[in-house]
């Protein structure tokens, strides 16, 4: 995979979900991803940002747009300094949730996009790496 452009963005308070929102929107228009295709990273990446500012305090997004094969995407990185995930393998089932949801955040946004990565240690944080190509492969 080769990264063709990346840049940083912190997500400290709401208000930085919506300039987020709209930088994904400019990287995914820029690659040629239908509309359809960035609806559904931009669904996936709030759903993301939302859980790093309310469980994880807030932390830092990468936003690359990447390539395989000629193909081009967009990579979402969240990482945050939070308490962790206990039992990442639960917290991917519809239905559970830690907080008053309806627990479909982490394995909604999992199906929105073609590649999708948790990390997550109790005390040092999660990080999730998610990749919508632009056909949606």
């Amino acid at each position: 995979m080769i990264v063709l452009s990346k840049e940083k963005l912190p997500i400290q308070r709401e208000q930085d979900v919506v300039l987020f929102r709209n930088r994904i929107k400019e990287l995914a228009t820029k690659i040629g991803m239908s509309l359809v295709n960035q609806t559904k990273l931009i669904t996936a990446a709030s759903e993301l940002v939302r859980n790093m500012l309310r469980y994880g305090g807030g932390g830092i997004t990468h936003l690359e747009i990447v390539s395989r094969n000629s193909i081009p995407g967009v990579r979402l990185i969240f990482v945050d300094e939070g308490p962790g995930i206990k039992d990442v393998t639960l917290a991917m089932k519809d239905g559970y949730s830690t907080g008053k949801s309806l627990g479909l955040g982490l394995p909604g946004a999992k199906r929105l996009v073609n590649e999708f990565d948790i990390k997550s240690e109790s005390g040092k944080g999660t990080t999730v790496t998610i990749i919508r190509w632009k056909n949606g492969l």
